[in-house]
């Protein structure tokens, strides 16, 4: 696994923690927030016959009900697409990125 290399030294603790829920997880994806206050939550996609949720979705569901005022970070790894709408929604200018596995941040 190669080193990345946030601009901000915040988000390199996001991506540890998003790799390690989908290590443990074992999920498809899995994403860590920074809200604007520096409180962190993590998500993985959900997948069931009738609720299907990809790792943006979760993670922004499970701050909002912490009653978050604002997102000031958030990073995914895994694969698949991610709706990153309600996220930009809710907090335009938060920074959003995905890790690929070989290290590779990329802004979405």
């Amino acid at each position: 696994m190669t080193t990345s290399n946030f601009d901000n030294p915040e988000d390199e603790k996001l991506a540890v923690l998003a790799r390690a829920t989908l290590r443990r997880t074992g999920a498809q994806q899995a994403g860590a927030l920074r809200d604007t206050t520096g409180r962190t939550y993590v998500g993985t996609n959900i997948a069931s016959h009738t609720f299907i949720r990809d790792a943006a979705e979760s993670v922004l569901t499970i701050a909002l009900t912490s009653q978050i005022n604002g997102i000031e970070s958030a990073v995914f790894v895994g694969n698949g697409a991610l709706n990153i709408v309600p996220l930009r929604d809710f907090a335009p200018t938060c920074a959003i990125s995905a890790l690929q596995e070989n290290g590779e941040i990329v802004p979405l």
